[in-house]
């Protein structure tokens, strides 16, 4: 069995969450990494969780608007700078109630906007035929190219541990 998290940063933030969460879920399955322009269009059979997650840009998950705009504002290549979770979401084939799922997000710590790229993503994870077993989580950074937040990097590895625990206790 194999876990995948599919990710979309715009200056790396959402990247080392990704991998930090991805680091937790090793300690029970196989892991593979994917930014989202290199993620797969269909989930694989021998694929038991997927975990995706993005920025929170303009109250929820990016567009390529927004992506425009974090590209101006950045003055800098971006980590994803093709299409997001959003669209690939929306493009995704292959969900299944036998695959387990979960969302996260990164956001700005403050000021505490309200809106979630993690929740958009929950849902269209749902809607997709996934089994979403946990809520939205969010990752902080200090503003709006980061860094991460001061202990965001191991709670992003100890929710990986615990999404992995919980899809491995359920097979018992």
């Amino acid at each position: 069995m194999r876990a995948l998290v599919v990710y979309e940063s715009m200056f790396g933030n959402t990247e080392a969450v990704a991998e930090e969460i991805a680091a937790g879920v090793a300690t029970r399955f196989g892991v593979d990494v994917a930014e989202v322009s290199s993620a797969p269009r269909s989930i694989g059979g021998d694929v038991r969780l997927l975990i995706v997650g993005g920025p929170t840009h303009a109250f929820g998950m990016t567009r390529a608007s927004t992506r425009r705009s974090a590209a101006e504002q950045a003055g800098r290549d971006l980590v994803s700078a093709g299409e997001g979770v959003r669209e690939w979401l929306d493009s995704l084939s292959g969900g299944s109630p036998d695959v387990d799922a979960a969302a996260f997000d990164t956001r700005v710590r403050r000021p505490r906007l309200p809106g979630s790229a993690a929740r958009g993503a929950r849902k269209r994870l749902r809607r997709g035929g996934f089994r979403v077993i946990a809520p939205a989580v969010s990752f902080f950074v200090e503003g709006m190219t980061g860094p991460l937040s001061q202990g965001e990097s191991q709670r992003a590895r100890q929710w990986g541990e615990q999404i992995a625990a919980r899809v491995t206790e359920k097979q018992r």
